[in-house]
């Protein structure tokens, strides 16, 4: 049996948790986002459904850490935007699904493809070495952001 990984120290961890969020923040506006008018909220809820659609309200509620009025409210200007469809769900008719229309996965793309773009800019002004560092740590990041799915607080 192998001895227990050593803490680390608080430091690390602040630092890794300002990093995150300062990327986040940075990496978050987008001009197709500003265009349509959404907050960063609406931006995730959106992309939520597109990448998970058709998903339940209850679902999406839950993924999103939402309260299930403040999500009816959503839903309901983006279903009046065009960016998503209510259907009924096939299993219980009184439940309903919500995707992401064509219009709300292209608007979806646009934004990634903004984030994607500013962050290869920004990556490439690194140098080769921490491109490198930064591209070895990927696996871990991945691991640990897997990790912490479904905790709160």
């Amino acid at each position: 049996m192998s001895p227990p990984a050593p803490a680390l120290d608080l430091d690390t961890a602040a630092r890794l948790r300002a990093s995150i969020g300062k990327l986040s923040r940075r990496l978050r506006p987008t001009a197709a986002g500003a265009a349509a008018g959404l907050t960063p909220t609406r931006i995730s809820v959106l992309f939520t459904i597109s990448r998970l659609g058709p998903i339940r309200l209850s679902e999406l509620a839950d993924e999103e850490s939402l309260n299930p009025t403040m999500l009816s409210r959503v839903i309901a200007d983006f279903a009046e935007s065009g960016l998503v469809t209510r259907v009924s769900d096939p299993d219980d008719r009184r439940a309903a699904l919500v995707q992401a229309t064509a219009a709300g996965r292209k608007l979806c793309e646009r934004m990634r493809g903004e984030r994607n773009d500013v962050l290869g800019v920004a990556l490439g002004a690194l140098s080769e070495e921490d491109r490198y560092a930064i591209e070895q740590a990927l696996p871990v990041l991945e691991r640990l952001a897997h990790g912490l799915k479904g905790r709160r607080g």
